[in-house]
Parts: structure tokens; sequence; C-alpha cells
């Protein structure tokens, strides 16, 4: 279980994606969002009603996630699209068709052992990248996420959500390609499924860390 001074300190998460400045939220106002200990409900409210960044302003509702609550699989991408942030659920239309595909051909099915969300619960405008004050403000929540699914593998899709978890700037890439770990999680990186309808030659590239993921999997059990 996540302690509160867990949360509070990875809210600085690295030189790409640290805060500018100290956010003036105290401790307490984390509590107030995320209480202690956490359940999935008080989860999804705390999502629901946050204003820890502006991006409440512009969306429709925050994104919490989508899945098996005790997969043993969590899947996490960046951040909800126009079409995730009008249904309240992650990766859907074309990308997410191609999710789906992706976890088929490792034999794995949305909501089957399976969860699914992003660094960030709110859309930003114009779909355009996230930028380090979200990413951090939204960070306790995925934290416990984590805590609550007990994952045994994560798999991070596209660049920012593999930096913002491993604390690095390197190039999706070099990151590639390896296993990692997160808070002892082992950790595999491939591209997101928007890159991938775009560069639909690096598709052989997804399948070998698909691959990679599996075989850690099944390492571990």
């Amino acid at each position: 279980m996540l302690s509160r001074d867990d949360v509070f300190n990875e809210l600085g998460i690295g030189p790409v994606w640290r805060l500018r400045e100290t956010p003036a939220s105290p401790l307490s106002t984390l509590d107030a969002r995320l209480s202690t200990p956490h359940t999935w409900d008080t989860l999804a409210e705390a999502v629901a009603h946050c204003t820890a960044c502006k991006l409440h302003a512009s969306r429709t509702q925050g994104v919490l996630g989508v899945g098996d609550r005790h997969a043993d699989w969590l899947i996490i991408g960046e951040a909800p699209g126009a079409e995730e942030d009008a249904q309240g659920e992650p990766f859907v239309g074309q990308a997410g068709r191609l999710l789906d595909a992706m976890l088929a051909s490792i034999g794995l099915a949305r909501g089957q052992n399976v969860y699914i969300t992003n660094v960030l619960k709110s859309r930003p405008p114009g779909n355009r990248n996230p930028e380090p004050d979200e990413v951090s403000a939204c960070r306790p929540y995925l934290l416990a996420q984590i805590d609550l699914i007990q994952p045994r593998l994560i798999l991070a899709l596209g660049r920012v959500a593999a930096q913002s978890l491993l604390d690095t700037d390197e190039a999706i890439g070099h990151l590639r390609g390896r296993a990692h770990q997160f808070r002892g999680v082992p950790l595999v990186v491939t591209y997101h499924p928007a890159y991938l309808l775009r560069k639909p030659t690096e598709k052989a590239l997804a399948w070998e860390d698909l691959c990679l993921a599996r075989r850690l999997m099944q390492a571990a059990s």
C-alpha cells in the first residue's frame, strides 16, 4: 500500500516531467483528492471531481480506466482523446480497435485479465501532448490504480507513458525492446496504437514488444 509520503514524493518524477514550481496544494489537499486508504469508489469520485490542473475546465469527463480490477496485465497509454472524453472509456475508436487486435495477438482481450488506463485522466484540448504539470497532477491517481490492481506486468504505450513511468527523456526507440521495472513490476514499452496507425511499418516492432511482454509474464508465472 502506498503511503501518503510515497504519493507526495512521486509528484516530482524526473527531468522531463518535473513541475516547474512546487504545487501550492499541501498534502492535506492530496488527501482530499485521494483518501488513504483509497478504494475504487473513492478513486473514481476523486477523478470525476478533480480540479488539480487546467484540463478540468475543458474536458467532458474524467476517464479513469476500464477492465479487470484484479488484472495481471496493466496497459497504460497517454491521455484520452475526443472519443474517450465523450464515452468515458480509454482506447475507443480506431486506436482502440487496433489495441484490441494487439491484445488478441497474444491471447488477451479487453476486460479479461487486462486493465486499461492512461497517464492523464482528462483530455488535453486538440489532443495535444500532455504538459508536465498535468502529468504530475494525475500521477497520484495512476499510482493508486497500480496499488489497487497489483499488476504482474505493465505495458506502456507511447512516449509520454514510457518517459513518465521510467523517469527519463530517452526516445521511445531506445526504451522499447527490453525489460524495465516500475516499483518492482516488470514494464515493457511499445508504440502507441495511434502512432502505429500513422506508421504501420512499425507494427513489426510492436509485435516484438508484445512477444517480450508475453515471455516476461510466462516467466513470472
